[in-house]
């Protein structure tokens, strides 16, 4: 016997709830793409091929898997089984399917997760299943409730020795990573109101965070700052951060103003916002021309413009060494000991 002969797709021809309504100047992979219209009064696009195998039956009125769409319905991925597809569309545009797992939990999944076997659980392969903690000790933690899920993993409300509540994961109870609050890993609050760390009074305790112990200070310099219990007593904190600050003035050598540092690297030194390599230079686009100018103590001044960069340049050195090289003459004669010494210059200190 003979193959039977596909349907002939004509104006008026149904297939399940589907009309024919009319043909269309697209083409699907050759085949003619008809406009119908369901009994549901919605009208969709249907190529000759699937109206003739019969494959699509309504616009998606009565079936939850649109057009196009792969049936998962009632199929078993590992522990889940799907039971509807949902109007969610995951990143690379893969249907989002409602599952129920073995365990009893629902979830969400991405149908190509299920079908390329990355997705077999709602969670509860990857993590012991859920267990009664409440009233047990684990190190200083004992559990006072169950605080729901969170990625994948069961969460517990504990309470430690210390005072504090804390959050934990099932698995960090078990398997004993973790048995404070935090507070383990920390030296136990110490009384140190009144006392004295470098530039730094403490003058009250400011709470214990996640088991950390901070403390309000005063500075000798009359601001205040809140500071770490061990900061404090290992001395990397000795001041409200003022000492850091003198002592980066100290090092730019502020003299009535202007930093002796700056000038004495200004030539291996080049502005960020500097254009043309060279500082002080730069192209005036509506002038066509190269700008030339110096800054000290606070002032620009002009110093003229150039058709060529390298005339520019010239004048840019020439001010620099009237400028800053008489003020640091000055210096030098004034500060004797702290003069640059070809061993600063190696070094690049000065």
């Amino acid at each position: 016997m003979g193959k039977k002969k596909p349907n002939e797709i004509k104006i008026g021809l149904r297939v399940g709830r589907l009309t024919v309504a009319e043909a269309t100047s697209e083409r699907k992979n050759g085949y003619t793409v008809w406009r119908c219209r369901c009994d549901c009064g919605e009208e969709i696009l249907v190529d000759t091929r699937r109206l003739q195998r019969g494959t699509i039956t309504d616009c998606g009125c009565t079936t939850r898997v649109k057009p196009g769409v792969r049936d998962l319905t009632g199929q078993r991925f590992g522990r889940l089984v799907c039971l509807e597809p949902t109007d969610q569309r995951g990143r690379s545009g893969g249907t989002i399917w409602r599952c129920r797992c073995d365990c009893g939990s629902e979830c969400l999944a991405v149908s190509n997760q299920l079908t390329q076997g990355y997705k077999k659980s709602c969670g509860c392969l990857s993590h012991p299943p859920l267990k009664d903690f409440i009233g047990k000790r684990f190190g200083r933690l004992t559990v006072t409730g169950y605080g729901g899920k969170a990625d994948g993993m069961h969460q517990w409300r504990c309470i430690c020795d210390c005072g504090n509540e804390a959050l934990i994961g099932q698995t960090r109870l078990q398997s004993g990573k973790t048995k404070s609050c935090g507070c383990l890993g920390h030296p136990p609050a110490q009384e140190l109101l009144g006392r004295q760390f470098g530039n730094l009074t403490v003058i009250a305790f400011d709470g214990n965070r996640s088991g950390v112990y901070f403390w309000r200070c005063k500075c000798k310099c009359g601001k205040e700052a809140i500071v770490r219990q061990s900061n404090l007593i290992t001395g990397h904190t000795k001041s409200c951060g003022c000492l850091q600050s003198k002592v980066i003035l100290d090092n730019m050598r502020f003299t009535e103003g202007t930093s002796v540092t700056i000038l004495e690297k200004m030539d291996n030194r080049l502005i960020a916002s500097n254009t043309s390599g060279y500082n002080g230079v730069y192209r005036n686009r509506k002038m066509d021309k190269w700008i030339a100018q110096i800054g000290f103590k606070g002032k620009k001044y002009y110093l003229g413009s150039f058709v060529k960069i390298e005339d520019a340049v010239k004048a840019r050195k020439k001010a620099e060494e009237k400028i800053y090289g008489e003020f640091l003459d000055w210096y030098y004669h004034e500060y004797p000991q702290n003069e640059k010494t070809e061993k600063n210059n190696t070094t690049g200190v000065g």
